[in-house]
């Protein structure tokens, strides 16, 4: 019997549970997958601590890479041993075999593997919207992306470098600054030890930011904010430090500024939308002016350690289980 990462209960890593699972055929609009590696997020956290509730118990994990074992009826995109990815809902990627809506997978293409592909769906696709979507940056422009050696920051550092784009990352170590400044960013910020606000406008020479990329969430905001030039965005896009709260919109009105809070599921909710942002990816991927690259594997059965190591700020870079 296929065994998969389940929890019963929200709570700490300790909650993940190692079990077998019934997998059966796919049904109408639906694949059967099996898993070759799949991507770890932090938005599965949120998933397992409760932060983002689920129905218990419950699957975890939104992005994986394999092989159709077999399609249902209505589906003509993609056939059994195509290789397959996907990043978003529903939860249960943290498996060896899956049914899953067949709307959420993309082909991969010739040169990309199963785990570069895992490693980069949900970070790509990520990095995808919040520079080409949500905030298209030009080239000449300077930016703010914090947590510049994460998944995430790692891509976008390497993809803004290609679009001609002045970078500035934030990071937790000079370990991790030389990680960032390795991948496109041009300053780097130890946040631990220096005011990230400060620093910007020192290097900025008190010009500010059209636009800062923040997945950190309640711990940076006013700092994010302080960043900005005039009628500047604040794209919060993720909750590291935990969800921002009690906002007093008040505060906007010293530059005017705008504050969105995105999400991948919602820029690639159209089929044609999601296609066109993957091609994208495996496109800038192919060509050499982003690498990704899988810092971390875990056997899928030791995904608890996986969450602590990835909580506790150890990784950096894409992180995959392997089935």
């Amino acid at each position: 019997m296929p065994k998969a990462i389940r929890f019963h209960k929200t709570g700490g890593p300790d909650v993940l549970v190692y079990e077998d699972v019934e997998v059966g055929a796919p049904g109408p609009g639906q694949v059967r997958v099996k898993h070759n590696a799949i991507g770890i997020n932090f938005i599965d956290t949120y998933h397992r601590s409760g932060l983002y509730p689920l129905p218990l118990p419950s699957g975890i994990g939104l992005e994986g890479a394999g092989v159709v074992e077999a399609v249902g009826p209505g589906v003509d995109f993609v056939k059994a041993g195509d290789r397959v990815a996907y990043a978003g809902g529903p939860p249960g990627g943290y498996s060896e075999v899956r049914v899953m809506p067949a709307e959420k997978l993309v082909k991969i293409p010739a040169g990309i593997t199963d785990e570069q592909a895992a490693a980069m769906m949900l970070k790509g696709l990520t990095a995808q919207y919040l520079i080409r979507s949500t905030y298209p940056v030009q080239a000449g422009q300077t930016v703010l992306f914090h947590a510049a050696a994460g998944g995430v920051g790692l891509i976008a550092g390497q993809w803004l470098k290609a679009l001609g784009v002045t970078t500035i990352g934030t990071v937790g170590s000079d370990e991790k600054a030389k990680l960032a400044k390795a991948h496109g960013y041009d300053h780097t910020i130890v946040y631990t030890r220096e005011n990230f606000a400060q620093r910007v406008n020192e290097i900025t020479g008190g010009a500010k930011l059209p636009v800062v990329f923040d997945s950190v969430g309640k711990d940076t905001f006013t700092g994010s904010l302080d960043c900005l030039q005039p009628r500047g965005f604040l794209v919060v896009f993720g909750n590291g430090s935990g969800p921002v709260t009690g906002v007093d919109l008040n505060v906007l009105a010293k530059g005017s500024y705008y504050v969105t809070r995105p999400t991948l599921a919602t820029y690639t909710a159209r089929r044609e939308d999601l296609v066109a942002a993957a091609k994208e990816l495996f496109d800038v991927v192919k060509s050499g002016k982003v690498k990704i690259e899988v810092n971390q594997k875990f056997a899928l059965k030791d995904a608890k350690q996986a969450h602590i190591d990835l909580e506790g700020r150890k990784t950096t870079g894409s992180t995959v289980l392997i089935p």
